[in-house]
């Protein structure tokens, strides 16, 4: 049974009695139980032989251990997917505790009178959340329980009797994924990437309308504990916009403010949180930037990724994914130069910043990647692969694709570029990305050149 985890406890005894270390985090951790935050500790004190209770599977996972006396357990897998239905036993008694997953039923009879029946959950009870409780009914012939003291000699509750049978019981749904932006260039990616429908959960696509980023109400709106994972896709990305007085207070309040806010709620609801970064959080001093590298952003675009990045950072489980040159949904650099090859354009395009490309369709693939194979949390750089080009060679390969000559482009440095220009934003010269991380996870994107290809028509906007 998936995540059910059984520990035998070494007890040390004496003539007083004896002793154990009932929950040991850091040991557990070593042994393989998740680290899955206890919040309320509950006592179950049954003064007969045969009582027995069950069977429920509460939306939270429990850690159940005796403290005196001996329980027969039964323990049933209610989950939505290919175990459910399956069953496990095993009596516990002060040696022996076990970890059940949350949609895992659970029930015990006991075996000795005056048996002291203990469990750890991860979230507080309340009234409300009965109702996303499944139950199953202890007598059910599928599940066929072999009670060591059959249930029309034992002590139920009339709850407990009526419970439904195997075949009526509605599995509990695994937790969501919540993809925000999910109007933007990635989100609509993210949308494609999980719309084959072989995601092992279901995904909430939430656009700006549906959660406002800036709107407190919104994250107060969401009931949390439905949620194992929150895909932030939504970010303030006019880089030049930025450097103004209204454009600086937007970019810190949705690439900071909100990211915070978000950290906050993934610490206290114990849910992975992946963010976008981007290449723009370094100054472009050395040819290729790896994970490891400090931050040094040259304008306030920059500025305001790096501070969300420095807050993600500390979100226990977090995925940073860092990318450049973003090509996505919608208009963007590639599609530009090729409207001006077919309008017999001749541009000038910059030369000097050297990166490589990333597609939005393989971004959203690289964070199912990363979510799916349960990559080690941090950061990772992704971008498509292929030999690092300047915006220029990049345009001349599009002119090309459209049947134009590449001399019809024509290189220029950034500086001469944005002369006049007091209002753009200062733009790192050196993008390139080290996809050393990201391929040692099992993740390698196409190359650039193959996404360039006239029969894979790119589209999106680049940041």
């Amino acid at each position: 049974m998936p995540g059910v985890v059984l520990y035998d406890l070494p007890v040390h005894g004496d003539n007083r009695g004896w002793f154990k270390e009932n929950w040991q985090r850091e040991k557990m951790l070593a042994l393989g139980l998740p680290d899955f935050g206890p919040v309320q500790n509950n006592i179950s004190f049954n003064e007969k032989a045969g009582t027995t209770r069950g069977i429920h599977a509460e939306p939270w996972d429990k850690y159940v251990s005796v403290a005196t006396g001996k329980i027969f357990g039964a323990w049933v897998d209610l989950r939505e997917g290919p175990s459910f239905g399956a069953v496990f036993t095993a009596e516990l008694d002060p040696s022996r505790a076990i970890f059940i997953p949350r949609g895992v039923g659970n029930a015990f009879q006991t075996l000795e009178d005056g048996t002291a029946y203990s469990y750890l959950v991860n979230d507080h009870w309340s009234a409300d959340a009965q109702g996303e409780y499944t139950f199953l009914n202890l007598a059910d012939e599928t599940a066929a329980i072999e009670w060591p003291i059959p249930l029309e000699q034992a002590e139920l509750s009339d709850k407990d009797r009526a419970h439904p049978q195997l075949a009526d019981v509605a599995p509990m749904k695994a937790k969501k994924i919540l993809v925000l932006g999910a109007g933007g260039q990635l989100g609509r990616a993210l949308r494609a990437a999980y719309n084959d429908k072989g995601s092992p959960q279901s995904v909430e696509f939430a656009t700006r309308a549906d959660f406002d980023l800036a709107d407190p109400a919104a994250y107060a709106s969401k009931n949390w504990s439905q949620y194992s994972t929150i895909i932030n896709a939504a970010a303030y990305t006019a880089v030049d916009q930025a450097e103004t007085a209204e454009g600086r207070r937007h970019a810190w309040a949705i690439n900071v403010t909100a990211v915070a806010k978000l950290a906050r709620i993934a610490i206290e609801h114990r849910l992975t949180l992946v963010h976008i970064s981007s290449d723009y959080v370094f100054d472009g001093a050395i040819d290729i930037h790896d994970e490891e590298e400090a931050f040094s952003p040259l304008g306030v675009y920059g500025q305001t990724k790096a501070a969300g990045d420095a807050v993600v950072s500390v979100v226990p489980r977090h995925y940073i994914v860092r990318t450049s040159w973003v090509i996505g949904e919608g208009n963007n650099f590639v599609r530009t130069m090729t409207a001006l090859a077919e309008r017999g354009v001749k541009p000038s395009v910059v030369n000097d910043q050297i990166g490589r490309l990333s597609f939005t369709q393989d971004i959203a693939a690289a964070v199912r990647h990363l979510l799916e194979t349960r990559a080690s949390y941090g950061t990772y750089n992704v971008s498509n692969e292929g030999e690092p080009r300047s915006w220029a060679d990049i345009a001349r390969t599009v002119f090309e694709h459209a049947g134009r000559s590449a001399d019809d482009v024509t290189s220029v440095s950034t500086a001469d570029y944005f002369a006049g220009n007091a209002a753009s934003a200062p733009r790192p010269l050196a993008s390139t990305l080290n996809l050393g991380k990201v391929r040692a996870v099992g993740f390698v994107a196409p190359g650039q050149d193959d996404r360039l290809s006239p029969e894979v028509a790119p589209t999106g906007n680049h940041r």
